[in-house]
């Protein structure tokens, strides 16, 4: 009987425990549940009322961190090259998050007057900020979710991306949190804290973004017969502050899993890029109208404050 030299067994065991894990992240694997990871945009240095802004930022890693789940920031670059500007990257980048880009000063890419040279300015501006931080990654999010209005125009901004490296930031899932943000806020002014019943703003809230979650994964579920992990568009603002910890709590109740930004983004509906003019709006939007098959279920703009304004007057908000 021959026996395998000691030290060659040490050897062995020693490189099978430090061989690297092949099993892949859980959240990737097929699920029975709707999937939801979340991400920002735009990033403001501004106090908000009485808050001030390291603490409403704070306020919002803080909710992320008690779930501990990660996110992307995708920020605007113009307003980070001052010192807020820099520690509100540094806040995002040291909790683990990833930053993205947004462009320089948000212009809407369906506008007639914004080419395709002023767009790659604009990425590449915004770029020489982030491409600082360990933490930024490659991947851009359109203002407005407009991503240009005529063929020609699409497929430059397209051909721009690819030759910098970078990749759509899509949203799967769209809301108007920035109007009740904005009506909130003009609330609390109008009538102060007290009075303006925020709890009534942070349960119109909760309504509204779980309403369009269920929307898009319902239509997501007729394109895809499967969960896809959602991006959730939010935006870096009061309501985000006052409110995560409940919408990540509202998504649980509501039997969501919450997942990594990042990881939703290795998903190959992300690879995705329909063939519509205009383009933009949620990637799932996107695809439904490029497949021709549910008219009846769309509206154009997919999000805007004009579905809300109504119900938010109704109700006093």
């Amino acid at each position: 009987m021959k026996y395998i030299p000691v030290v060659l067994l040490l050897i062995l065991i020693s490189a099978c425990l430090g061989a690297p894990s092949t099993e892949p992240d859980p959240q990737t694997l097929p699920t029975s549940k709707p999937r939801v990871s979340f991400t920002f945009d735009d990033g403001i240095t501004n106090d908000i009322l009485h808050y001030r802004f390291e603490d409403w930022n704070k306020m919002i890693l803080d909710a992320l961190d008690k779930e501990q789940v990660k996110a992307i920031f995708f920020v605007t670059g113009s307003n980070k090259l001052d010192e807020k500007g820099r520690y509100l990257l540094s806040s995002w980048n040291d909790w683990g998050h990833r930053i993205g880009n947004h462009t320089w000063s948000h212009p809407n890419f369906n506008a007639e007057d914004n080419t395709v040279a002023i767009f790659e300015r604009q990425l590449l501006q915004t770029n020489s900020v982030i491409s600082k931080y360990s933490n930024h990654i490659q991947r851009f999010r359109f203002p407005y979710l407009k991503e240009g209005n005529t063929e020609e125009k699409i497929a430059g901004i397209r051909t721009v991306m690819a030759a910098n490296g970078y990749q759509n930031g899509h949203v799967t899932i769209d809301a108007s949190d920035w109007y009740i943000n904005q009506r909130l806020i003009k609330k609390i002014r109008e009538v102060g804290e007290q009075a303006a019943d925020i709890d009534a703003f942070r349960d119109f809230y909760l309504t509204h973004i779980l309403e369009r979650a269920n929307y898009y994964e319902s239509l997501s579920m007729q394109l895809n017969e499967r969960h896809i992990p959602h991006t959730l568009l939010l935006h870096h603002n009061l309501t985000s502050a006052l409110f995560l910890d409940d919408l990540i709590e509202k998504f649980k109740s509501e039997g969501w899993e919450i997942v990594d930004a990042p990881v939703a983004y290795e998903d190959e509906v992300y690879r995705i890029q329909p063939e519509i003019v205009p383009a933009g709006e949620s990637l799932i939007w996107s695809m439904a109208k490029a497949s021709g098959n549910y008219e009846e279920l769309l509206r154009y703009p997919a999000e805007d404050s004009r579905y809300e304004q109504p119900v938010m007057d109704s109700l006093g908000l």
